[in-house]
């Protein structure tokens, strides 16, 4: 093989390896925290008062924990009602709704 074969060959394997890295990175570039939608013990970060990080959160729909979601959907989640009835929806705030019991 020619050293020119060689070179095109390793420079095509590094553009390919890099255009999946800057993908990855436009990828995580399209995420957005949502509040208020994970499932306890699923949360991405940010779980409240008393409480670390990842996976921290003590209820379902924490509203003071926030998931990582594409961007744009955030508000378009679906849901279960809230105990009142009152429809229940995603944050890019944190919330002040469905909050662990003190005690």
């Amino acid at each position: 093989m020619s050293n020119t074969l060689k070179f095109a060959a390793v420079a095509g394997a590094f553009a390919t390896a890099l255009a999946g890295t800057t993908a990855v990175h436009a990828q995580d570039m399209a995420k957005e925290k949502c509040y208020g939608v994970s499932l306890a013990g699923e949360n991405d970060c940010a779980a409240g008062p008393g409480t670390t990080c990842a996976g921290t959160s003590k209820v379902d729909y924490q509203g003071n924990a926030w998931t990582l979601v594409d961007a744009g959907t955030c508000m378009d989640i679906e849901l279960p009602a809230m105990a009142d009835g009152h429809a229940r929806m995603g944050s890019m705030d944190a919330l002040d709704r469905d909050l662990p019991m003190e005690g």
